[in-house]
This record gives structure tokens, sequence and C-alpha cells, in this order.
């Protein structure tokens, strides 16, 4: 696993540049470690994923991603069989505005909210 996920560190670090600062290398590498968060390594690209449990259904979030799009959106399946086998009604993925368009015409997602934020 540490191999792996040396090898996917250049992806990992790019996509954390977007994601707010609510993480930083460290916090990945220990959420994988501690089982929180899930590894999906392929050969020129990586996803990593987060359950989320809330109080009415439980989720699958792809919460970092970087590398080949076609890679990325061909582990699509495979991600969706993992996570209905641990329980999660629906596919969730959190990151830049760049994503909505293929994610929507290739996988069938649906824009669903908008997160903003604001830095106090």
């Amino acid at each position: 696993m540490k191999e792996e996920l040396e090898r996917c560190k250049p992806w990992i670090e790019a996509a954390l540049k977007y994601s707010g600062g609510t993480h930083d290398w460290i916090d990945v590498c220990e959420g994988i470690y501690k089982g929180t968060m899930q590894l999906w390594p392929a050969k020129d690209s990586c996803l990593v994923t987060e359950l989320i449990t809330y109080p009415r259904t439980k989720v699958c979030n792809v919460f970092l991603g970087g590398g080949t799009l076609p890679e990325i959106m061909g582990m699509h399946a495979d991600v969706v069989a993992w996570a209905k086998a641990q329980g999660c009604s629906a596919l969730t993925m959190t990151g830049r505005f760049g994503w909505k368009k293929p994610l929507a015409e290739n996988l069938n997602f649906l824009h669903q909210f908008v997160a903003i934020n604001k830095r106090c």
C-alpha cells in the first residue's frame, strides 16, 4: 500500500489544491492507513473515496481524483459496485467545477447542490 500511495502522491497533491484546505497529504495518508479513506490506484490515475453515513443514508464520496480522465471514468463501475457492497445508496463527488460536464455526460451524475465557502 505504501508504494502505491507514494506513486499516486502527485495526483493526490494536485487534487488537494482544490480541496479548500480541508486536508493535506498527511491527512489523506492517515485516512487511508486507518481505513476511513480508500485508495483506488490505476496505471496513470487514482481516486480517494470515503464513506459518509448520514442519519438516513450512506454514500460513497469520491473525495480526490487525478490522472487521466478516461482512466478515471473507467474506474466508475468498480467504485459503484464496491459502494453498493458497503451498503451505500449513492455515489457523490466533491471536486472542482471541471468535473461537472464529463461526469454528467458520461456517467449520468446529476448536479444536486452547490457548496460555496468564504474564509473567515
